[in-house]
């Protein structure tokens, strides 16, 4: 079992990697290989409604500058998707937007594909504003017809200078139990 994590933050080892990486901990523990994806630093452009991705039916998006297309390969071949973003003025960031965009709408027009994976989004926020990211990147895998585990709280952590979220430990705790529980989900369809 394998699950991909997309961090759409543009600080590596940032909020949003640490925690994506503390819910890893404990999908390792269960034996779940676990791959990151940086995001930042990436010049992503958002979806162009071109519709060519429906037209060919290839599981790829027809703009090839940029590494979506290499993201959704890495969806498809794994069995969980964790999708990461910090709050931005109460929103995704711009890499995370052109991601889900992009992805999801490959994935409705060529079948499906993403359907019955298991999807995990993870937040970092420094105030207020997380659950509009939080909800952004459920919809994403809620159209798309994914399972989506829950955790004790909604899975964010609270922090805005590099490692804040260290001292967050509801956070942290969220994201152990967020690993633990998509852990179980992959054993249970699989």
């Amino acid at each position: 079992m394998k699950v991909v994590a997309f961090n759409g933050s543009p600080r590596k080892d940032g909020n949003t990697g640490i925690l994506i990486k503390r819910a890893f901990q404990r999908l390792k523990a269960e034996g779940v290989q676990c791959e990151l994806v940086d995001l930042g630093g990436q010049v992503m452009r958002g979806c162009t409604a071109c519709y060519q991705c429906r037209e060919s039916l290839n599981k790829r998006c027809a703009i090839d500058t940029d590494l979506v297309n290499d993201c959704i390969e890495k969806m498809l071949e794994a069995d969980g998707i964790m999708i990461g973003s910090p709050t931005y003025f109460a929103a995704l960031t711009a890499e995370t937007k052109a991601l889900i965009d992009r992805a999801g709408f490959v994935a409705k027009g060529n079948a499906h594909m993403l359907r019955r994976k298991v999807g995990a989004a993870v937040v970092a926020v420094r105030r207020a504003g997380a659950l509009n990211v939080f909800q952004a990147i459920n919809n994403f895998f809620l159209i798309n017809e994914m399972i989506i585990p829950g955790s004790i709280y909604w899975n964010m952590g609270i922090g805005r200078q590099k490692g804040d979220v260290h001292a967050d430990e509801e956070g942290l705790l969220t994201m152990d139990q967020l690993g633990e529980n998509m852990a179980w989900l992959l054993k249970k369809i699989r």
